[in-house]
């Protein structure tokens, strides 16, 4: 009995790490090498956070697509095209990031460190 109480502890430990990594096939950036990408036309920009979290402070260029919402206007965006994902930290957009590759899109950017990290 206590094996399997270590199998469940290692497996949760295990889960979790695993949703922190970065997703294969989207590559990560950071707000430096976002700066230089902001102008380019033939990118799409999403801010993941909350309503409120993207009024009070966000980037020029990024659309607010909360995270909650994305799957289902994720078609409002183009395959096709790149598509940038920024949130507070790294974690929800790591998620959305996940998520738009499940959906189909190839080329997904992640934002390491989120708005946390902007200056």
């Amino acid at each position: 009995m206590e094996y399997l109480k270590y199998i469940i502890f290692v497996l949760v430990i295990l889960l979790i790490i695993s949703r922190m990594l970065p997703t294969k096939g989207v590559r990560q950036i950071s707000t430096l090498e976002l700066k230089k990408e902001l102008t380019n036309k033939n990118k799409q920009f999403i801010d993941v956070r909350t309503p409120g979290e993207f009024h009070s402070r966000n980037i020029r260029g990024f659309n607010n697509i909360p995270l909650q919402q994305l799957a289902q206007k994720a078609n409002e965006l183009s395959k096709d095209k790149e598509v940038i994902v920024i949130c507070q930290s790294g974690m929800r957009s790591n998620k959305a990031s996940k998520l738009l590759k499940t959906l189909g899109f190839k080329n997904v950017t992640n934002v390491k460190g989120g708005m946390n990290a902007w200056s």
